[in-house]
């Protein structure tokens, strides 16, 4: 289907009609001719006859030349069909503890020990490459919080800062309250049945200025829906000079307070001892309800005014090749076979 930016460019079609009878007329001054021998009258009445039959492309060409440059100026595009965009609602940061406890080896992966924040990295990275039109933030905390990336649709650059986070970077202890805040804070520009914060740590508030639980009530005030996340295992094996022993890592882990948390807010507090544990929360977080908003609609146009652009070039040429003469002898050759036909 084709359409106009501007349609109201034809109705200059007119014009150069309108400015043909405006302006007054040049009256030719008819001079006397002596035709010295009938050879020479001959000659000029073919040359009459030949302006005659050019009186017609004359007009049809600088016609054809206007006609195609207003085309060209109303724009012309061709519009694809209509692509309904995918829209969401959610609007969800990411609080990561960077503390020292974050090293732990009490975890597995794909049937090899590894640390608390390797395990959080290698199942975020599939999660948030799943949340595709979600705009996504990320917090890391430690002694202090720090906002590593604000919210954007852009997830690859959101994985990329994460994967680029390293233990101690914020701080060996552990500022939960703090990371709410910053959460909140982010939060309060975008509509407020979207807010979720998605809270992951393996400890204790041991740092920072704002207490969680305070945290949370502001978070409530503020419509934010806090998900919790505890993080670590019951029990590992560590070796000693009298032998090996079973210790309890998450000894530190306040679950207590993180429950809290998520009920003040309307989220949950969930329990990952094991990357697989983590595996399932994150697939069950996946299934929030997106916030309803009306499908944004988009119809492709492909501009094609270059076309009659073109073909007014063409039509200039030609038009200049016939002020020189070049056409004169090949329209009345055309002409004079036409009439015999």
């Amino acid at each position: 289907m084709i359409d106009w930016h501007w349609p109201w460019a034809f109705y200059l079609l007119p014009l150069p009609l309108l400015i043909f009878w405006v302006l007054p007329k040049v009256k030719r001054q008819e001079a006397a001719l002596k035709v010295p021998s009938l050879s020479l009258w001959k000659t000029s009445t073919s040359s009459a006859q030949i302006q005659s039959d050019n009186a017609w492309p004359s007009f049809i060409l600088p016609a054809l030349l206007w006609f195609a440059l207003l085309t060209a100026l109303a724009r012309p595009h061709i519009l694809g069909e209509t692509v309904e965009l995918p829209t969401s609602g959610r609007d969800l940061m990411l609080a990561i503890d960077l503390s020292g406890s974050m090293d732990i080896e009490d975890m597995q992966w794909k049937g090899k020990p590894v640390n608390r924040l390797f395990t959080v990295k290698s199942v975020l990275n599939d999660f948030i490459s799943q949340r595709q039109g979600d705009r996504i933030g990320l917090v890391l905390f430690g002694t202090q919080a720090y906002l590593q990336a604000p919210l954007t649709f852009d997830w690859q650059t959101v994985r990329t800062l994460m994967n680029e986070a390293q233990i101690g970077l914020a701080g060996k202890s552990t500022a939960i309250g703090d990371a709410i805040g910053l959460t909140i804070k982010r939060l309060q520009s975008h509509p407020e049945q979207s807010r979720v914060v998605i809270l992951l740590t393996d400890g204790a508030n041991t740092s920072g200025e704002v207490d969680p639980l305070k945290a949370a009530e502001l978070a409530q005030q503020s419509n934010v829906k806090i998900y919790t996340i505890g993080l670590g295992a019951d029990s590992m094996e560590v070796s000693s000079f009298f032998g090996t022993r079973q210790v309890n890592p998450s000894r530190d882990l306040d679950e207590k307070s993180l429950q809290q948390i998520a009920e003040f807010t309307g989220g949950n507090y969930f329990r990952a001892k094991d990357s697989k544990d983590l595996e399932q929360i994150y697939d069950m977080i996946d299934q929030l309800e997106p916030t309803e908003k009306d499908p944004e609609i988009f119809r492709p146009q492909i501009n094609v005014y270059f076309w009659p652009l073109a073909a007014a070039l063409l039509i200039s040429f030609i038009m200049a090749l016939q002020s020189i003469g070049l056409f004169r002898n090949l329209t009345y050759f055309v002409n004079t076979k036409m009439r015999k036909l």
